[in-house]
């Protein structure tokens, strides 16, 4: 084909994309800042974005049956079709499979989240099925605590709270290696 054929339909298709990228549509409206804060519920590797709050394992254990996390993950939070929250005896097997990816007694969900920051941010946002993001930061607070608490990683009696697990930055293993408690 000529080219002086073919540049009257070159310049229409770079007139559409311009017009295409016009931020006059006359549908909708920038987000506010405050907007924007409200939907980012993200929460890195160092804590710095968690909320206030505090919450102990003691608090934990009867939030997780409270709750319902129970009726996925098991009573004990092992043996269920959900991911393994709990490492267990190894006396109990489940007899349905494991949902993937697979998370089991190898890999235990509280013991396979590097940070428990992340572990936080993961109950806060995906937890429980159905009512995501229903939980109040002292709840999330305490079902992390519990959840380490059960792995070994913190003692009964401590708090998990925002300066403790920003503190504990260095992620699971981390505090293993170091003291087997958190800061």
């Amino acid at each position: 084909m000529d080219f002086r054929r073919l540049l009257p339909l070159l310049v229409f298709g770079m007139c559409q994309i311009g017009s295409a990228q016009s931020p006059a549509y006359g549908v909708g409206r920038s987000p506010t800042a405050d907007e924007i804060h409200a939907w980012d519920i993200s929460i890195s590797p160092t804590g710095q974005e968690l909320p206030p709050g505090r919450g102990t394992a003691k608090e934990g254990a009867q939030l997780y049956l409270q709750k319902g996390c129970a009726g996925c993950h098991g009573r004990t939070g092992s043996g269920s079709q959900a991911p393994t929250l709990i490492r267990s005896d190894g006396s109990t097997r489940s007899s349905t499979p494991c949902l993937v990816p697979c998370v089991n007694d190898n890999n235990v969900m509280a013991l396979h989240s590097p940070f428990a920051t992340v572990m936080w941010d993961y109950i806060n946002r995906g937890m429980p099925i159905g009512k995501e993001g229903t939980l109040q930061p002292d709840e999330v607070y305490a079902l992390t605590a519990f959840l380490l608490f059960r792995n070994g990683v913190i003692g009964e009696g401590r708090n998990a709270k925002s300066q403790r697990l920003r503190a504990a930055a260095g992620g699971v293993e981390a505090w293993k290696a170091k003291t087997a408690e958190l800061p």
